[in-house]
This record gives structure tokens, C-alpha cells and sequence, in this order.
């Protein structure tokens, strides 16, 4: 840039010189004056040529953001603003700071940073957009985000524009600003109990020795919010001797009788109420032993009923917990006031310890070995099995196949125990010297096959045996 020129106009040597402003551009001060401002032209030329409204104001090193891009040029661009007194009236696009308190007031008389922007945005001043609380010297946290500012930094009467005051505020304790309502009992440091998210909410509970009072915290009760206990109507030494003294009775005086009420540590523990220590030795001494599959059954199959509990029954008999299957299917003589153990144990349903013989239809043989379905079990023609125990008849052939296609009915029944036995098929029981025909000589060596023949009718084959002829000439020619 021209010297000669700058010897002059020496506002703009010093503003090269402190690298401020456009024509410290390095585009800029590279250029001979005579570049832009030529001269010779006349008195009426206009050596400074600036266009205000296409001017590219980030070239001066003082970017327009926010609301300083929407305001006018002579709103900052005033004599008034210019700090060099050499040119403060002669000129008025130079000379300029970019110090916010130029043009703004400073709300905080000088008791904070004079840069702005370390908290304000350029699109308002509230709120302060930039400022972190994080970054002072007392972090928010908790409750104390949600505070409006105003309740910590009230206005300083003493400063004459009534500013809020955000220094020399005291906080090294939380009595400085919230009132020990303890009365210093505990001494000042609140958040070796309290936590910022709230008073109510306290920490480090374990440092507190409650086992040292008459009432050791155990279990749930560590779970427990003091003030659960330590109300305004039980006082600051609740009574505790008994778990009623706290809780209400569950049971609704179940448990309780004319000479005793019964406290919930026989049964419960402080690990909760949802487990017992209600054994099964001890339900063993009550009317109703737990023996076989009952030692298997959840307390609540028997104990909740119609979403409540109940340990009080009137009646242990087995219709209160189980249905009735056979309906009226056995008659009262052999299931007498619905009494399951006539028939069956508590080990299991199909362990059954039924007397048959009383019946007169003892179980013999392979009789004894056969399920009880097999006779008593009956599918109808919709394919459901019902149970039919009364009224079965006891003829052989009402469970068994007349193979031998009614030959030695007799009197409308078929015996077969005439010639079988219990155990088994076999004619062990047949002698043919009761037959019409018996056997001697040769006639012993022969076959049963030779003179009882198989007959087919209807597509059934059985074996003959009333032959009845008998005479020699029926076999022998």
C-alpha cells in the first residue's frame, strides 16, 4: 500500500498496523491505494466509493450473525461509537471496535466478563444461550436445574441499575442458601444424607447405625422410607415390640383368638411377607397332615381362593378341594360323604387301596392285574369316557368275547370258568369224561382238531365242539 498515502491518512496506517478492520485484509493491503481510490477526476469525483448495501461486512474480521444482521448500518456506524478522536467526526465506516459494551450496555457494571459472548447468543440476550453452569464453579444438579434463576441471583440494590447479581454469591455450604431445619443437630454438610434431586431422598443409609437402637434394620425394612416409620402420629420413637404395632393384620384376625393374637414372625420373616417359614412339620401338627402328592401342591392351590387368602376351613373333607369325578356313579355304600380315601391314597390318584371283594365280584388272576378303566371306563358314542361302577354285569361275557359263538350257554349266560381259570385261556379246567363223549383207547392219542373242525359263518371261524352225533359210524365208515 502506497506510504505516501498512509502518511496521511494515518487512521488507516494504524489500523493495518493492529490488524483490525478491511483494509487489513492481506487481499487488501497488498494493493496500491490509487487501486480503489484513483484520483484526477474532477472536484465532484467521489474518491471513496462504498456501496453500504452490498458490502461484504465479514471482510472487516466482524462477522454479522444473528440479530446484527437484521439491524441497519448507521445503528452501529455512529461518531459516537468511534474511540479515535482524530477521525470521530470525520469518519464513520472505520474505527470501529467490535467490544460488545460499544453499543451495549453492560447490564452487570463491570462485574462480569465485558465479552458477551461467552454467554449471549447473537440472536437475543435472553436467554443466555452460551452459558453452561457446568462450567462455574457450582454445577447444577437435581432440583437445582429447575430453579428459576431469579431465586439464586436476586437483584443487588446497592448497583443503580438494579442488576442481578451473579457473583459473590456464597455456596460452599447448603445452609447458605436453604434453612437447616435440623437445627445443626447433624451438622452443616446436608449431602451426607441428602441428594440434590431431593430432600426427601437420602443417601448412605447404611451409615447410619440403626443396629445401634433396639430395632436392627433387616431385610425389607433396609427398603423402608424413614419417614414410613418415623411419622408426626408415631413420633420420633415408634413402637415396634410387635410386627402389628407397624402392619396391618392380613388376615384379618385369623390367627387371632380370645387369649392370644398371634404376631407375623411365627410364620414370616423380614425378607417378606410373600415367603413363610411355615414348614411342613408345623402343618403337620395341624388337623390336616400334608402327606403324599399333597406335599407337592403350591400353599395356593388350597390357601387362594377368589383372589384371596384363607387359612381358616370349616371342613377338610376332600370334596372342598376336589370335584367329585364319578358323580353318582358309586353308590353311598361304597363312597360314603364324598370320601375320596374309600378308594384312592394321598400318593396318587391311580394308587388305588378299593376292597373289590365287597363288591362280590372278587379279583382273581389275571382280574387283579387289570386296570380299573378296563372294566369301569366306558367311551359313549360322542367319544367321552365316563365311569360306570354301579349296575356292571358280572357275567363273563359282558367283558369278554364269546368265541365260541354261544355254544355252552346255559340258562341265558355263558360259565367260562367251567373250563378256564383266572390265569389265563387255557382249558386247564376241561375234562372230556363230563362231555357226552368220553375218551378212552385209541380215542385218547387222537387230535382235538380231527373231530372239532373249524366252522366259518359270517366271516368268523370257530372251533366246533357240539359234534351231536356220538355214534361210531358218525367218524368211521
Amino acid at each position: 500500500m502506497n506510504s505516501k498515502c498512509l502518511d496521511c491518512h494515518t487512521e488507516i496506517d494504524e489500523l493495518i498496523m493492529q490488524n483490525r478492520g478491511y483494509h487489513a485484509l492481506s487481499s487488501v493491503k497488498n494493493k496500491q491505494c490509487f487501486d480503489c481510490h484513483s484520483e484526477h477526476h474532477g472536484r465532484n469525483f467521489e474518491i471513496v466509493r462504498f456501496d453500504e448495501k452490498n458490502f461484504e461486512h465479514d471482510l472487516t474480521g466482524f462477522y454479522l450473525r444473528g440479530k446484527h444482521s437484521k439491524i441497519q448500518c448507521r445503528d452501529c456506524h455512529k461518531s459516537e461509537f468511534i474511540l479515535n478522536e482524530k477521525i470521530k467526526n470525520s469518519a464513520e465506516f472505520i474505527g470501529l471496535v467490535s467490544d460488545c459494551v460499544l453499543c451495549h450496555t453492560d447490564v452487570h457494571e463491570n462485574t462480569l466478563s465485558p465479552s458477551c459472548e461467552n454467554c449471549h447468543g447473537f440472536d437475543s440476550f435472553k436467554p443466555a444461550s452460551n452459558f453452561s453452569h457446568d462450567k462455574s464453579n457450582f454445577k447444577l444438579t437435581g432440583k437445582h436445574k429447575n430453579l428459576e434463576c431469579i431465586k439464586c441471583h436476586t437483584a443487588d440494590q446497592d448497583k443503580k441499575l438494579n442488576l442481578t447479581k451473579f457473583t459473590g454469591i456464597k455456596f460452599s455450604q447448603c445452609s447458605d442458601c436453604h434453612t437447616d431445619i435440623h437445627k445443626n443437630k447433624f451438622g452443616q454438610n446436608c449431602s451426607s444424607c441428602h441428594v440434590t434431586a431431593s430432600f426427601k431422598q437420602i443417601k448412605n443409609r447404611s451409615s447410619f447405625a440403626h443396629e445401634k437402637t433396639n430395632f436392627p434394620l433387616i431385610g425389607k425394612h433396609k427398603l423402608v422410607k424413614c419417614n414410613d416409620c418415623h411419622t408426626a402420629n408415631r413420633g420420633l420413637k415408634p413402637a415396634y415390640t410387635n410386627c402389628y404395632d407397624c402392619h396391618k393384620d392380613y388376615h384379618k384376625g385369623e390367627f387371632t383368638t380370645a387369649a392370644s393374637k398371634r404376631d407375623c414372625d411365627e410364620c414370616h420373616t423380614e425378607q417378606g411377607f410373600e415367603s413363610t417359614q411355615f414348614s411342613i412339620v408345623e402343618h403337620n401338627k395341624t388337623e390336616f397332615s400334608l402327606l403324599g402328592a399333597h406335599l407337592a401342591v403350591p400353599c395356593s392351590d388350597c390357601h387362594y381362593k377368589k383372589n384371596n387368602w384363607s387359612f381358616r376351613f370349616s371342613d377338610l373333607k376332600c370334596i372342598q378341594c376336589h370335584s367329585n369325578v364319578h358323580g353318582n356313579s358309586i353308590s353311598e355304600k361304597f363312597l360314603r360323604e364324598n370320601n375320596c380315601e374309600s378308594c384312592h391314597v394321598s400318593e396318587s390318584w391311580n394308587t388305588i387301596s378299593f376292597e373289590h371283594t365287597n363288591t362280590g365280584f372278587e379279583l382273581l388272576g389275571k382280574h387283579d392285574e387289570t386296570a380299573c378303566r378296563e372294566c369301569h371306563f366306558v367311551e359313549k358314542d360322542d367319544g367321552q369316557e365316563i365311569h360306570v361302577f354301579q349296575g356292571l354285569n358280572k357275567s363273563c361275557e359282558n367283558c369278554h368275547i364269546d368265541i365260541h359263538r354261544s355254544q355252552f350257554v346255559e340258562n341265558g349266560e355263558v360259565n367260562c370258568l367251567e373250563c378256564h381259570t383266572n390265569e389265563n385261556w387255557n382249558p386247564t379246567k376241561f375234562n372230556h369224561d363230563n362231555a357226552n363223549f368220553k375218551l378212552d383207547g385209541s380215542h385218547k392219542k387222537v387230535e382235538c382238531a380231527k373231530c372239532h373242525y373249524n366252522i366259518i359263518e359270517d366271516d368268523q371261524t370257530y372251533i366246533n365242539y357240539k359234534i351231536g352225533k356220538t355214534e361210531c359210524a358218525a367218524c368211521h365208515s
